[in-house]
This record gives C-alpha cells, structure tokens and sequence, in this order.
C-alpha cells in the first residue's frame, strides 16, 4: 500500500469557517481524497496544522515552523508520495514576507523533502487566495490588505519552484476560494473540488 502524507496548515486540517470546529470526516479534502483512492490501495496521511507556516516562528503559537518538523514526519512515514500546501500563515503582518521570501520556505521544505525521503513523488500546491476583506476585525486582523496581494502572487510563485525542483504543481485557487464566512478557509464545497483535483494529480503519480 502506498502512503500519501498531506503537509499543510488550517486548510488541511479541515478548519470550519462557520464555526472554527474541524470539519467531519468526509467533508474535508484529505477524507475525501482517501476515500476516493482507497480501493486504489493509497493511504492518506493527514498532517495538517492550524497556524502551520514554512520557515517563521510564530510569536504567539508554539510549533508552527513547518521546517523543524517535516523532516521528522518524513522518516516516521516514509511515504511514498508528498503533498505540500502551506503560505496562507506565511502571508500574516507579523512576518513581512515576500512572495518571494514565502518561496524560499517552500524551497527549505522541498529540500527536505528530498533529504529524508528521496523516492517520494512530490506535489507542490499554492494555497488558495485570502479573501479581500479578510484583514477586517470581523474577520483575521493577524492580515492585512498587503497579505492579500501577497497570497495572490504564491500562485505564480509556486509554479517556478516546482519546475526548478521538478515536481507536480497544483495551484487550489484554481478550483477553490476562501468562504464568505471568513475570508481565510475553504467551505465544503471547496474541500470537495480540492479534493478531485489533488485526486488526479496523485492517481498520475502514484499509479
């Protein structure tokens, strides 16, 4: 059986807009995924993390440096297929980063990826886009209208680097957006298309 392991953050993990709650499973993207592939002999590894980002230290939330742990979920898993989907944290005010600079993390998470476990076929999705109003106080002031921008110009970002490290590439603001209800996280309507679109991109990979 081959596993896939899903690195990511709030997105992954299943983050209800309406609530703040995880959503079920068989409403968030990684459930579906498994059940989709599952008499494929896949199995999904769901390691997603609210707040997760690449490279930054979060000042106010302990163990969301995407760098420090990846490389110990590689060798406990050993999967043989890597889906990454992680920026959306990167973009907050507190770390001022660049689209660039949020793709040199992603760089550091790729070259892990290769270190620790140099066989696996490996996905590169740029996160969907954040909402205009999501730095609103209604909303996610830990944003701002700059992060915005900034999550609209990973896409492209992105791309780049898969093609450098030569890997998949799957852009899910291409098939999903940030929900009304926060501006941040999809709905179960985008966990589903999400879900489809990772589903083929890893049926081509793995079989």
């Amino acid at each position: 059986m081959q596993q896939v392991l899903c690195f990511g953050d709030s997105n992954t993990w299943g983050y209800n807009p309406e609530n703040g709650e995880r959503f079920p499973w068989g409403i968030r993207w990684t459930s579906i995924l498994q059940q989709k592939l599952a008499d494929k002999e896949i199995r999904i590894i769901e390691e997603g993390l609210c707040g997760r980002t690449t490279v930054f230290e979060d000042p106010l939330r302990q163990g969301r440096k995407g760098v420090s742990l990846f490389p110990t979920l590689l060798e406990t898993h050993k999967p043989e297929n890597i889906v990454i989907m992680l920026g959306t944290n990167d973009c907050k005010t507190v770390f001022s980063a660049s689209p660039d600079v949020i793709g040199k993390g992603i760089r550091r998470l790729l070259i892990q990826a290769k270190q620790y476990s140099a066989d696996s076929r490996i996905l590169l999705v740029s996160p969907i886009h954040l909402g205009e109003q999501v730095w609103k106080d209604e909303f996610d002031p830990e944003f701002s209208p700059e992060s915005v921008e900034v999550s609209r110009k990973l896409t492209d970002v992105y791309r780049k680097i898969a093609d450098e490290f030569g890997v998949e590439f799957l852009a899910a603001s291409s098939v999903a957006d940030s929900s009304e209800a926060d501006q941040e996280h999809m709905n179960p309507e985008g966990h589903a298309a999400l879900a489809g679109a990772i589903e083929e991109k890893i049926y081509q990979m793995a079989c």
